[in-house]
């Protein structure tokens, strides 16, 4: 049963709310800021480069995008009222913008990426106000089919960068660097021990780049003029306020590409509550729906900067799990020096200067990482052969499009050309058949009243009718009844703790009741409270068998007769999901020979 999940304590030095000593904080934020320096300022480099940007645009964009992550990842560890998760969250330049990105330079300029950068971030503001609507679209299936798209997107710009080597140098120049430094990141992430393979990127990188520089392809004179502190040269992009074709042609795509990187940012947000405390605790989501607000503070100041989108970097996680220090003051570190970094060029210059070649070889590693991610996502959740469909056919449909080999000559030019993105074509066709398994699926029968004891006789009456269209027996519906009512006793158990009893401040509950794989499902729907079940219920399966509290009675019952138990708490809503399995026959005895 889903409450009654091992208890253990994990190996945690200091957990989301401890406070470690000051030189510890500072030691590790600096060692995630290096660790992460390289791809929140490659990101940016590697869409101007390909876009043909100028050299004064790609300095504001990467000091800015060093800037806004830093910021970012501060508000994500301290939490603003509802914008931040409150945990450790890296923030990062997104490589799911990059294609998008490279397109909007090219067809508007920096101008119009800040707009479209801008415009696109309001509707994360949305998604995180408005998440448990979403709950059942977003599904990891959806972004996991989006995630190995992105691979399929950017590779043909990264084939591009190893394609040839610079003018004027060996025709062995950018092969070299690059099967170096891939050659060398891959054996490090193969054979290094735990703590070692964090690093493999940035060893890779540098011995890339020592090749680079003995075929003379490394920009040392970068390097050497970059002051020690100051501002980049280049000015401040501004807007396209024109909203001409190009920007409604982007829009969408940049609209989906945002709403991605937002499932990203959930399962993130998700990934570290896991590895924050010591002992396991339900998944709170109103941290998840704060860590989607940051992150859409963040697009709106990158935007507003006139750089890339950013998003939550997964290492925070394996991070966060290999030093076992989860406190919420090293996220501020991180952040700190991540803003120091973009007040010294030499450090920026320094990755700048790194050659086209050695760029490639390090997101050529990252992009086939971020592929087995998202089919990891995609087979965890295709628990059934809908989902899969789902995947597999969007996929295709994606790369068809991509590739320019479906109906090229109906839909080139088509509302913008945003459907010859394969991510955007492929996201949008599994959305499309999630929202149809989801109409077309098993009916759903609804309830709607006030949260109060006195609805439960016409609660009862619902579930026998739901309980008889189904086929079930009486004793069934006996388990549904004391299910709902164990339910119904624990949500106003909340209400009277939290003051919410007044006549004025009642609550409205919305029961739904569906059949999914031959067990019954019940959603409990009632405005947000401050317990959460899972952890209740957990605490009870610790506790020694003997006389129970008061107020754990229904929590044991609800225990005793629901299979599984899910309490998604949200700003706004409480969403107790319970799982009810048909009790199985007795067998018959045999007759007696």
């Amino acid at each position: 049963m889903q409450q009654e999940a091992s208890s253990a304590p994990r190996n945690i030095r200091y957990e989301a709310d401890d406070k470690p000593p000051i030189a510890l904080t500072a030691g590790l934020g600096l060692q995630f800021a290096i660790l992460a320096i390289a791809g929140i300022v490659l990101t940016p480099a590697i869409v101007i480069r390909a876009a043909g940007g100028t050299d004064e645009y790609l300095t504001w964009a990467v000091f800015a995008a060093a800037a806004i992550c830093g910021v970012s990842t501060i508000l994500q560890a301290v939490r603003l009222g509802r914008i931040g998760a409150g945990y450790v969250l890296l923030m990062g330049t997104s490589g799911a913008f990059i294609a998008v990105c490279v397109t909007a330079l090219e067809q508007g300029g920096p101008g119009l990426l800040a707009t479209l950068v801008v415009a696109s971030s309001l509707f994360q503001f949305l998604l995180a106000a408005k998440l448990s609507l979403f709950r059942r679209l977003l599904t990891p299936t959806v972004a996991g089919t989006v995630v190995m798209l992105i691979a399929v997107t950017v590779m043909p710009l990264v084939f591009n960068m190893v394609a040839a080597s610079p003018e004027g140098s060996s025709s062995w120049s950018a092969p070299a660097s690059t099967l170096t430094a891939m050659g060398v990141i891959i054996v490090i992430a193969l054979t290094a021990t735990r703590s070692m393979r964090l690093w493999a990127p940035v060893i890779g990188i540098a011995a890339g780049s020592v090749v680079a520089a003995m075929f003379g392809l490394y920009d040392t004179d970068q390097v050497v003029d970059a002051a020690w502190i100051g501002l980049p040269d280049g000015g401040w992009p501004g807007f396209d306020f024109s909203f001409g074709g190009h920007f409604w042609g982007l829009l969408p795509a940049f609209i989906f590409v945002t709403l991605i990187g937002a499932v990203e940012t959930i399962g993130d947000s998700v990934a570290i509550q896991r590895v924050s405390w010591r002992r396991p605790r339900a998944i709170d989501y109103r941290a998840v729906q704060g860590a989607v607000a940051a992150d859409g503070t963040g697009n709106l100041l990158s935007g507003i900067a006139g750089t890339m989108p950013n998003t939550t970097y997964s290492t925070s996680i394996s991070i966060t799990e290999l030093t076992g220090v989860a406190a919420r003051r090293v996220g501020v570190a991180i952040g700190v020096s991540f803003v120091v970094m973009a007040f010294v060029p030499k450090v920026l210059a320094l990755v700048l200067a790194i050659p086209d070649a050695v760029v490639a070889a390090y997101l050529t590693v990252l992009l086939a990482l971020l592929f087995v991610v998202g089919m990891r996502m995609v087979i965890d959740d295709a628990s059934d052969y809908r989902r899969s469909l789902i995947a597999g056919v969007s996929f295709w449909i994606g790369v068809g499009f991509q590739n320019g080999q479906v109906f090229p000559e109906y839909l080139e030019g088509f509302a913008g050309g945003f459907l010859e993105n394969g991510m955007t074509t492929g996201g949008l066709t599994a959305i499309a058949l999630t929202l149809f398994t989801e109409l077309t699926g098993s009916r759903r029968s609804r309830f709607r009243s006030e949260l109060s004891i006195t609805e439960l006789p016409r609660i009862r009456e619902f579930l026998g009718e739901f309980t008889e269209r189904n086929g079930w027996n009486p004793s069934m519906k006996e388990r549904l009844d004391a299910v709902a009512e164990e339910t119904l006793l624990t949500l106003l158990d909340d209400e009277d703790s939290t003051g919410g009893t007044d006549n004025d401040t009642s609550r409205t509950l919305r029961l739904t009741a569906s059949k999914q794989d031959g067990h019954a499902v019940l959603e409990f729907v009632a405005a947000a409270s401050e317990e959460n079940l899972e952890d209740r219920l957990s605490v009870l399966a610790t506790q020694a068998v003997g006389l129970p509290l008061e107020r754990d009675i229904s929590l044991r019952m609800l225990q005793h007769h629901a299979s599984e138990v899910f309490h998604q708490q949200y700003n706004d809503l409480d969403i107790v999901t319970v799982h009810i399995k048909p009790l199985e026959p007795a067998a018959s005895p045999e007759p007696a020979n």
